[in-house]
């Protein structure tokens, strides 16, 4: 079977599912091209990427990010295009992609006008184009619409995709593309019901959860050893909808009762300042730290060396919210007890009162409350990390979702079979 991933950013340390699912299918023997807008902004790679040579199979679109000169560029590709290579079917494909009226932002951008230059060579077939987020779904069904790739479209919705108020207004504008779609997959119940909301027909949406490679996460029965430091961690990007402010403050409070502990925080993002401000302000300078991204690798590391894991995640003000929120069956698998808030997809994920608490958005106290129950009681950490290490091995196994994924990209495949005979 022969796959295509079309995404944004490549690779990206805060969206290693995707990595994961790309791996399991090259394992599996499939073949896999990923198309992605650009590559990542990071000096970090994960390991996987060099090992799998992944960046061997990866095309970059080579859209400059300065407006002025991407449309300099443009017109001069396509120019070569009628003259150099005398291709006039090429060159008006590309046409087609600046009919504004048609395509509208997808056209001023030139976002689909770079999408279609890789392409425009092969017209490449595929089993499967596997688009991840939105706006990634419809350029694909506007690129086999316009006859530069062929395949089954499926497209996975993340959460920000279908919630955040201006992707909601985007995704709504394109509404009548995404009804060409074959499959929409959705990583909670939550997300899903957002889809339908957008116009997606329920009988093509399918509740599939990103998964983790189990085996790559250790479990081990979190113990607290005489004058040890309670150590509690944080993984996420340093966003709003994350609410890292809710979970510093919720440790400030229990600091003032208990000075065993420490907090690290892994990811980056624009808030880092504000949120190491707010430390001072509270005074927990030395307790608290930030760490900064770090590798999937390293990040199991320091799961390994933790006790507790909190995510307090909020809606947004600009109406972002979480989706799964992965980093909380990462943390499960490794024997953690987790903290986390009653928000959108995340009770899907967390065996609420078993593997761990959720409390409402926005409660410090709440927060606070049950932090300070888990510093007081740690003898319940071992049996809420069985708990949640069971949950996690039954429910996101990654080689167990991508059985079901296979079984997706087949029935669809074969549904797509006739139509480039």
């Amino acid at each position: 079977m022969k796959i295509a991933f079309i995404v944004s950013q490549f690779p990206v340390l805060s969206e290693t599912f995707i990595l994961n699912q790309i791996i399991d299918l090259l394992e599996r023997g499939y073949e896999v091209d990923i198309y992605a807008e650009r590559i990542a902004d990071t000096v970090k790679i994960h390991s996987n990427v060099v090992k799998y040579n992944i960046l061997e199979h990866t095309f970059y679109l080579g859209e400059p990010k300065n407006y002025l000169w991407r449309i300099v560029k443009a017109f001069s590709l396509l120019i070569s295009h009628l003259i150099k290579r005398n291709n006039w079917q090429n060159f008006l494909l590309l046409l087609s992609t600046l009919n504004i009226f048609q395509y509208r932002k997808m056209s001023t951008s030139l976002t689909l006008f770079y999408a279609t230059i890789p392409l425009l060579e092969k017209h490449p077939v595929y089993d499967i184009i596997h688009c991840h987020f939105a706006p990634n779904g419809i350029k694909a069904l506007i690129l086999r619409e316009l006859g530069v790739i062929k395949g089954g479209v499926i497209t996975t919705f993340h959460g920000y995709d279908v919630n955040k108020n201006y992707m909601r207004k985007y995704v709504e504008k394109y509404k009548h593309i995404l009804e060409l779609g074959d499959m929409y997959i959705v990583n909670t119940t939550f997300t899903g019901n957002q889809a339908i909301e957008l116009g997606c027909s329920p009988n093509k949406i399918f509740r599939l959860p990103v998964g983790i490679e189990i085996s790559q996460y250790n479990f081990q029965k979190k113990v607290l050893r005489s004058k040890e430091t309670i150590k509690i961690i944080t993984v996420a990007r340093l966003v709003e909808k994350k609410g890292i402010e809710y979970s510093i403050r919720a440790v400030a409070k229990v600091l003032k009762k208990y000075s065993n502990i420490e907090y690290k925080i892994v990811g980056e993002g624009e808030l880092r300042k504000s949120l190491e401000k707010l430390t001072s302000q509270l005074k927990i300078t030395n307790e608290v730290k930030f760490l900064g991204w770090k590798t999937q690798d390293e990040i199991r590391q320091i799961y390994a060396d933790s006790h507790i894991f909190i995510l307090s995640s909020v809606i947004a003000s600009d109406g972002d919210k979480e989706g799964q929120a992965l980093v909380l069956q990462e943390a499960q698998a490794m024997g953690l007890p987790v903290l986390s808030t009653l928000h959108n997809g995340i009770p899907d994920g967390v065996l609420d009162g078993k593997s761990g608490f959720l409390v409402p958005e926005k409660d410090v106290n709440a927060l606070a409350d049950k932090l300070s129950y888990l510093v007081e009681h740690p003898e319940t950490w071992s049996i809420m990390g069985l708990a949640g290490r069971s949950f996690v091995e039954k429910n996101y196994d990654i080689s167990m979702l991508n059985d079901k994924l296979i079984e997706i990209y087949k029935m669809i495949s074969n549904q797509n079979l006739l139509r480039y005979k």
